[in-house]
């Protein structure tokens, strides 16, 4: 039996509550509509037709009873949709004023409600209609701008598989059928609830999850499996996620390749090979291989968790325009009351009209009252209150389909008016990550076949000494070695200078790798000399060197920090967006950083920066952005920007902080990424930071038209029935009208290419 609180939650909701909701709003307007439209057609074209035949022919006295029924039923209806279209401007205009805060609800109310009062509810239901229509069509909108938290909401599954225990007690919660839904563990594809549980052990047998599986004669057998809420992973739990399944938890990978599918975070259309040691991410895809993995976080601190929490936080953000906008709407509120109170009283004493023969005569009350309330409801600013909101939004949404985390409108709004781009290069514009990209045996070997001979069994012994190392060149040519098929050979005599080499001992021979100055006393004159102009020749073309000798041979390793795909054309991608100025900041010597930008496309860079001389010189760029074309007071929060630094969100924290815009790249799985940038790019995709500033730069033009539109529709509309130049109805059709037409002139955004 539930307990009470789950039975409470499914208590339905009462009639009026219903009603009052926005997921009512739409059917509510559709009703509206048809009532207005039946009531119109049998009071106006059935009813005043049959009128008017009967007069004018001299018709049967039947045909004046008919017309009066379908009259009265046409009158009746069109009431009735009076105060359904009332429902939830009602509601809302109630709220408003209880807050002291009348809005856009309390004037279309009042105006719709002194249209019929003076004899016009025709008008006054044409009014609301529109207006619950528009309403409900914008919540839509709005929905659909945020459909990012209800995707990233749905990433997680139902259960999970985790290990049982080697406690001969396993926990209540896990193992009482009636306290959890169980799913089948052999079951592939994403879990489907089942009525009873049933654990696997490593010898593929089933049993009842109620029996004690003794199989390592402990208590639980080692290969068994439990399935359990995803909440109720603990930090070191071993779960099981067969192919097809959902990743439960941010985890690392302990037994079991595969690949991960993880779009639906980063937006990336490539699966992600995954083997022991690599991280995996909640609400992620298992592909094509089981996966044994550790939970380092649980549910409520995962990566999907705190982003998910982000976009909540960025879609509430509003933008300066914004909360301009909306401090000025109270007073423009009753500022239109007030406006619409001075025109009735204007023309009401001294208004004056043109009769059908010419003559001015005075202006009826009924007439001012009516020039009154057209005023009243378009100088409405609905379009105007959505104008920002809805783009902001729409934007913030095609952001995060293409994995990037933008964190509100006001991230939107400065990254719009960069114009200068400051890079870090290790992990950013490269993968961070070393790699031997060429080696030269030496002496040289006239045969081919010969010299990868003894090439590969000199990398034998280099592999048998880097892989007890964990400096990054090891790594580098261990990777290198295994890729190439080698085998470690048999040493001894293991000794490490930190930051210069490694000795060892190799079938008596003594062998050492690393720094050339750290293996020269170990080579031969000659050799030593071949050696020296190996590695200038490499330096020379930016790249890191390695020496490894050994029995009077040497292979000399070009090494290099490759460059992330698309780099090479991010230079010109952002000068196409309008960047006028890309600096490259790193740590790394001066040669490597030229080649590096060179490659790149960049033509300015800093190098052998230390990280406080990184924070110093973005300090000046910045100085310099403003004294050409930004104020001087610009700071992060002011109207303008101009600088972005682009880094990986770990290292590069007080760089992004001092940003006008702070990027950074692969914040997937980075807490400092997340906290610190102000844009997160799941993805590690270098084109896509042009894109998201193009991307920027185009929800400020659809908000600029977006404002400019609505606010000429307002005054023209206000003029003109000032004038007296439209009807009641006209005014209510434009002005309801601007409003839709500025919701799909956002929605355009949530298709913005890539």
């Amino acid at each position: 039996m539930a307990s009470g609180p789950v039975e409470s939650a499914r208590v339905p909701r009462s009639l009026a509550s219903r009603l009052f909701s926005d997921d009512w709003q739409m059917p509510i307007a559709l009703a509206t509509g048809c009532a207005l439209l039946i009531g119109y057609s049998l009071q106006v074209i059935v009813g005043d037709a049959l009128a008017d035949a009967a007069a004018a022919h001299g018709a049967p006295a039947g045909w004046a009873r008919w017309a009066g029924i379908f009259q009265t039923a046409g009158h009746a209806l069109v009431w009735i949709s009076l105060f359904l279209g009332a429902i939830h401007g009602l509601k809302a205009a109630w709220e408003s004023i209880r807050a002291f805060e009348p809005n856009i609800d309390v004037l279309m109310v009042v105006g719709a409600g002194l249209a019929a009062g003076i004899g016009h509810p025709g008008e006054g239901a044409l009014l609301l209609f529109m207006f619950t229509l528009a309403g409900a069509l914008e919540h839509r909108a709005l929905a659909k701008a945020k459909d990012a938290v209800a995707r990233l909401s749905k990433l997680m599954p139902d259960e999970a598989l985790r290990r049982v225990g080697n406690a001969a007690v396993q926990p209540a919660h896990a193992l009482d059928p009636e306290k959890e839904t169980r799913a089948d563990p052999l079951s592939a594809g994403t879990n489907h609830p089942r009525p009873s549980a049933r654990l696997e052990t490593s010898a593929g047998a089933l049993a009842p999850a109620s029996a004690a599986v003794a199989w390592n004669g402990v208590g639980a057998a080692a290969g068994s499996w439990e399935p359990v809420k995803p909440e109720h992973l603990v930090r070191g739990d071993e779960i099981l996620v067969r192919p097809g399944e959902t990743v439960p938890a941010d985890g690392i990978v302990i037994q079991g390749r595969s690949t991960i599918d993880q779009s639906t975070l980063t937006g990336e259309s490539l699966p992600r090979a995954v083997e022991p040691g690599d991280d995996v991410f909640a609400g992620t895809m298992n592909q094509n291989g089981a996966l044994e993995v550790r939970v380092t976080r649980p549910v409520t601190e995962s990566s999907l968790k705190r982003i998910l929490d982000l976009v909540i936080e960025a879609q509430e953000k509003r933008q300066p325009m914004q909360r301009l906008i909306d401090r000025f709407s109270t007073p423009y509120t009753i500022g239109v009351f007030g406006a619409a109170a001075a025109v009735f009283l204007w023309f009401a004493v001294a208004g004056r009209m043109t009769d059908v023969h010419g003559s001015a005569q005075p202006m009826s009350l009924a007439e001012a009252a009516m020039r009154a309330i057209t005023l009243l409801i378009v100088a409405s600013p609905c379009a105007l209150v959505i104008a920002t909101p809805t783009a902001t939004l729409c934007g913030l949404n095609r952001a995060a389909r293409a994995g990037l985390l933008v964190k509100g409108g006001d991230a939107l709004e400065r990254l719009a008016r960069v114009r200068t781009v400051a890079i870090d290069k290790t992990g950013t514009l490269t993968t961070g990550r070393i790699e031997v990209v060429s080696t030269v045996l030496l002496p040289a070997l006239g045969d081919a076949q010969a010299a990868d001979a003894e090439l590969n069994r000199l990398l034998a012994v280099a592999l048998a000494i880097e892989e007890r190392s964990t400096h990054p060149v090891a790594a580098a040519i261990t990777r290198y070695a295994r890729a190439r098929g080698v085998q470690p050979a048999a040493i001894d005599g293991f000794e490490m200078l930190a930051g210069r080499g490694i000795r060892a001992t190799a079938g008596g021979e003594p062998a050492a790798i690393g720094t050339l100055e750290y293996v020269a006393p170990h080579m031969p004159a000659g050799l030593r000399a071949e050696a020296e102009r190996a590695v200038a020749s490499f330096r020379a073309s930016g790249g890191v060197t390695a020496v490894f000798t050994h029995r009077g041979r040497a292979i000399v390793f070009d090494l290099e920090d490759a460059l992330r795909p698309g780099a090479g054309e991010l230079g010109a991608r952002l000068r196409a967006v309008g960047v006028q100025r890309i600096v490259m900041l790193t740590g790394d010597h001066a040669i490597i950083a030229a080649k590096v930008a060179r490659e790149v496309g960049i033509d300015e860079y800093h190098a052998d920066l230390l990280p406080e001389q990184k924070v110093e010189c973005l300090r000046r760029i910045r100085e310099e952005q403003g004294a050409k074309s930004m104020p001087a007071a610009s700071s992060r929060n002011g109207a303008r920007a101009g600088l972005a630094v682009v880094g990986d969100g770990v290292n590069d924290a007080p760089a992004l902080a001092i940003a006008d815009v702070g990027l950074a790249m692969g914040g997937i799985g980075a807490d400092a990424a997340l906290e610190t940038a102000d844009v997160v790019v799941l993805n590690d995709d270098l084109s896509a930071i042009p894109w998201v500033i193009g991307l920027a730069q185009r929800v400020q033009r659809v908000m600029l038209v977006n404002l400019l539109f609505a606010l000429a529709v307002i005054v023209t509309l206000a003029v003109l029935a000032l004038a007296g130049m439209i009807p009641m109805g006209v005014g209510v059709i434009g002005h309801e009208g601007s409003t839709l037409i500025v919701v799909a002139n956002s929605l355009q955004l949530l298709a913005h290419r890539r």
